[in-house]
């Protein structure tokens, strides 16, 4: 801290976080060195402020058909800077100009989701997540690219085969689904015999 002049008795303490505890203490010097600091002053806490620090690690994806499934990493306490502090997510299909707005008023939230029977499955949404609290809005995050919800196969395997090798047991081969932009990636496939 800088330094004070000896016949001042008092200063003002800048760049303090907002709506934090603090408490204060006080040294004298002099050319000899440092005495003892005072006892520590009452428990202060600074005014409440906009907050300023939006979340990271915006990201999501996955969740059911006609789902879009947002997540964020939450932002600590002494970043809060107040009282009521929550999220605003906003989103919109990619290319589209006009955003949607929701707000998610609990403090520990890292995750909302989305759902409308019009998302087509693997759609791709512009998202980013912002801060709110009692004083106001803060700031918000860039863009993420974040993909709605896969939508099951739409079609069987083709080419199934099967060939005994044992006694015991029968090998049976497919070929396998292609990628499809509606319906994502094939994660397995069920053999079922009868």
């Amino acid at each position: 801290p800088e330094v004070i002049n000896g016949r001042t008795h008092q200063a003002t303490v800048v760049d303090l976080s907002p709506w934090v505890e603090y408490e204060f203490r006080v040294v004298a010097s002099n050319s000899v060195g440092m005495g003892e600091p005072s006892r520590p002053s009452a428990l202060l806490k600074t005014k409440a402020a906009v907050p300023v620090v939006a979340p990271t690690n915006i990201s999501g994806g996955g969740g059911s058909r006609s789902e879009l499934v947002i997540t964020w990493e939450p932002v600590s306490e002494e970043l809060q800077n107040g009282e009521g502090f929550g999220y605003v997510v906003m989103f919109r299909p990619l290319g589209s100009t006009t955003w949607t707005k929701a707000v998610v008023a609990s403090v520990e939230s890292s995750k909302y989701i989305y759902r409308n029977e019009s998302i087509t499955p693997l759609s791709p949404f512009e998202v980013k997540v912002g801060v709110y609290n009692n004083e106001g809005e803060g700031t918000l995050s860039s863009i993420s690219i974040i993909y709605s919800g896969e939508d099951e196969p739409q079609m069987a395997p083709a080419g199934a085969s099967a060939l005994s090798v044992s006694a015991a047991a029968v090998e049976v081969s497919w070929l396998p689904i292609p990628w499809n932009r509606h319906t994502g990636r094939v994660l397995g496939y069920e053999v079922r015999g009868w």
